[in-house]
C-alpha cells in the first residue's frame, strides 16, 4: 500500500493520467478558492477586500514577470532537453542556477518596492480613501514576502513537470488556498485583513515544501552556485524576455484596472477580483491543466523533431478543452445570480455587490472559451522555444482591453472593465491561434469545424434546458432561503450537463465517450466491491 501511495505521489504521470490529475487537484483547488472567497466576503468587509486585492496585486506584479513567465516558457524546455540527453548533472546546474538568481533579484525587488510602496500605491489606487491607501501599503508590504517563497516553489514545479511528475506539484495549490481559509477563519477576528496578508505568505512557504521531498526524490541537490556562462542559463534569459514583457503587459493591464475600479466605488476593485476569480475556475481546471499536462509532451515532441505528433496533440487538446469550456460558459452565464449567491451571497457581501458581481461574472463569461485555450497555445509555442509571438499577441491584446475598458467603465461601472478584457483577450486567442496554424502547418482541420458543430448544437439544447429546468424548479421553492437557490442551480445544472452529454455522445464525440468509459469503469468496478463484500459476508 505504501509502495503505491509512493509510486503515485513520486512516479511518472503518462498524459491521460497528468490530465486526470491536473483536472482533479486543481478544480479542488478551486473549489477551495470558492470557499476562500466564501469566508472573505463572510468575515471582511467588502471596502477592506477592496483594500486587500489592491494590496495583492503589487506582490503579484513582480512574481509574474520575474518568475511565472521563465518557469513556463524557459526553464521547463531548457531542462527537459538537458534531462532528454541524460545530462542530469548539468540540468541540476541549471536548477540551482535559476533558484538562486531568482532569489537575488526578488529579493531586491521586494526591498525597493518595500521602500517605494506608500508612493506607489497612489497610483495603483487613487481612488481610494488616503486611510484606505495606508492600509493598502502596509498589506503589500507584508505580503513581499510571497514572491521569493512562490519563486522557489515553481522552479520546484518546473523540475517537477520536466520529468512528468504532477500529483505533487498538484497540491501545492491546495495548501495555498488552505492556508488563506484558515487564516481567514482563525485570524480575521483578531487581526482582521491583516491576518489575511500573514496567510498568504504562510501559504506560498507551504506550496513550496509540498513540492520538494518530490524534487528531492528525484535527485535535487540545492547548490550555492551561480553559472552565469552556461548555455541553458544563457538560453532561460534570452527566452524568458518576452515572456516576462508579455506578462508585464497582463499585469499592467490588471493595475490600470484596479486604479480604474478604486476610482468607481469603494467596493468595485473586490467585485471585480472576486468575478474574476469564479470565471477562472473552469478556465485553470478544464483550459491551464490539459496545457501543463501536454507542454512537456510537446516539448519532447519538438525535441524528436516529430511534428505530426506535435500538430495531432495541438488539436486533440483544442477539442478536448472546447468541449469542456462551452457547457461551463453556458452555465456561468445563466446561472450566475445564482451561483455568486450561493459563494458570496452571506456576511458583508450585500444585495447590491451580489447583482454587480453576477453581471460582472457574465460579461467575463464570454471570453472563457477563448482565455481556456490561450494556456495551450502559448505553450506550444514555448515548445517551439517561440516566446516572442505569444508577448506580441499578449500586448495587442492587452492594450485592446485597456482601451475598451476604459470606455466601456464609463458607461457600465466595473462591468464595462469585464467586457473589455474579455474582448481583447478573443481577439489576442484567435491571432495567436492564426499564427500558429500557419507555423505549426495544422492539418485535419475539418475535424475541428465538425466537432466545434456538434458541441455548439448541443451547448444551443443545454440552454434551452437549463433555462426551463430553472423557471420550473424556482417556481417550486423558496428562492429567498440558501437551499432554495441551491436546489434551483444544482437541477438546471445537472439537466444541462446530462442533455449536452448525451447530445455529443449521440453524435459522436470522442470526449463523450471517454465520460461514458470512465463512468461504466466505475461502476463495474463499484458492482463488483460490493460483490465482494457480500461474499466475505
Amino acid at each position: 500500500m505504501v509502495k503505491k501511495i509512493s509510486s503515485l505521489f513520486y512516479g511518472e504521470n503518462s498524459l491521460s493520467g497528468a490530465s486526470l490529475i491536473l483536472i482533479l487537484t486543481l478544480f479542488l483547488s478551486n473549489v477551495l478558492g470558492v470557499l476562500r472567497d466564501h469566508f472573505l466576503t463572510q468575515r471582511i468587509p467588502t471596502d477592506l477586500l477592496s483594500v486587500y486585492y489592491a494590496a495583492f496585486r503589487i506582490p503579484d506584479f513582480i512574481f509574474n514577470i520575474l518568475i511565472l513567465g521563465a518557469i513556463t516558457s524557459a526553464f521547463i524546455p531548457v531542462f527537459s532537453s538537458l534531462t532528454a540527453q541524460k545530462k542530469q548533472p548539468e540540468a541540476w546546474l541549471v536548477a540551482s542556477s535559476i533558484i538562486n538568481i531568482s532569489i537575488i533579484i526578488l529579493s531586491v525587488m521586494s526591498v525597493i518596492l518595500f521602500i517605494l510602496m506608500p508612493w506607489l500605491v497612489k497610483f495603483v489606487v487613487p481612488g481610494f480613501s488616503l486611510e484606505n491607501q495606508a492600509l493598502t501599503s502596509q498589506l503589500a508590504r507584508i505580503m513581499l514576502a510571497s514572491p521569493i517563497l512562490f519563486g522557489i516553489s515553481y522552479i520546484t514545479g518546473g523540475i517537477l513537470n520536466s520529468y512528468k511528475r504532477f500529483l505533487a506539484y498538484s497540491f501545492a495549490p491546495l495548501v495555498y488556498n488552505l492556508s488563506i481559509i484558515l487564516g481567514t477563519i482563525l485570524l480575521a477576528g483578531k487581526f482582521s485583513i491583516y491576518g489575511v496578508a500573514f496567510s498568504v505568505v504562510i501559504g506560498a512557504l507551504l506550496h513550496f515544501l509540498v513540492q520538494l521531498p518530490a524534487a528531492i526524490k528525484l535527485g535535487f541537490k540545492w547548490a550555492p552556485i551561480i553559472d552565469l556562462k552556461h548555455w541553458g542559463v544563457k538560453r532561460i534569459a534570452l527566452l524568458m524576455i518576452p515572456r516576462a514583457i508579455a506578462l508585464g503587459t497582463n499585469q499592467i493591464m490588471l493595475l490600470v484596472f484596479t486604479a480604474i475600479a478604486s476610482s468607481i466605488g469603494g467596493y468595485a476593485v473586490a467585485v471585480y477580483n472576486l468575478a474574476d476569480n469564479i470565471q477562472t475556475m473552469p478556465m485553470v481546471v478544464f483550459g491551464t491543466s490539459f496545457a501543463t499536462a501536454v507542454f512537456p509532451y510537446l516539448t519532447e515532441s519538438v525535441t524528436k523533431s516529430n511534428y505530426q505528433d506535435f500538430n495531432l496533440q495541438i488539436l486533440k487538446m483544442v477539442k478536448t478543452i472546447l468541449y469542456f469550456m462551452v457547457p461551463m460558459t453556458i452555465i456561468l452565464i445563466l446561472l450566475r445570480m445564482q451561483i455568486v449567491r450561493l459563494i458570496l451571497g452571506s456576511g458583508y457581501f450585500e444585495w447590491e455587490q451580489t447583482i454587480q458581481t453576477a453581471n460582472t461574472l457574465a460579461a467575463f463569461s464570454l471570453s472563457l472559451v477563448f482565455t481556456g485555450l490561450m494556456p495551450l497555445f502559448s505553450r506550444s509555442f514555448y515548445a517551439l522555444h517561440n516566446t516572442k509571438i505569444p508577448m506580441t499577441v499578449t500586448i495587442i491584446g492587452a492594450t485592446i482591453s485597456i482601451v475598451l475598458g476604459l470606455v466601456l467603465s464609463n458607461k457600465m461601472g466595473v462591468t464595462g472593465l469585464a467586457l473589455g478584457y474579455s474582448i481583447g483577450s478573443a481577439f489576442a486567442t484567435i491571432l495567436i491561434y492564426l499564427l500558429l496554424r500557419k507555423k505549426a502547418g495544422f492539418k485535419n482541420e475539418n475535424s475541428l469545424i465538425k466537432h466545434i458543430g456538434k458541441i455548439l448544437l448541443a451547448g444551443v439544447v443545454s440552454v434551452i434546458t437549463i433555462q426551463q429546468i430553472k423557471h420550473l424548479v424556482g417556481s417550486a421553492v423558496d428562492m429567498d432561503r440558501f437551499w432554495g437557490v441551491a436546489t434551483q442551480a444544482i437541477a438546471a445544472t445537472i439537466a444541462g450537463l446530462l442533455i449536452y452529454l448525451v447530445i455529443t455522445w449521440f453524435l459522436g464525440c470522442d470526449e463523450a465517450s471517454s465520460i461514458k468509459h470512465i463512468f461504466k469503469r466505475f461502476s463495474t468496478k463499484t458492482n463488483t466491491d460490493i460483490a465482494g463484500l457480500t461474499e466475505n459476508k
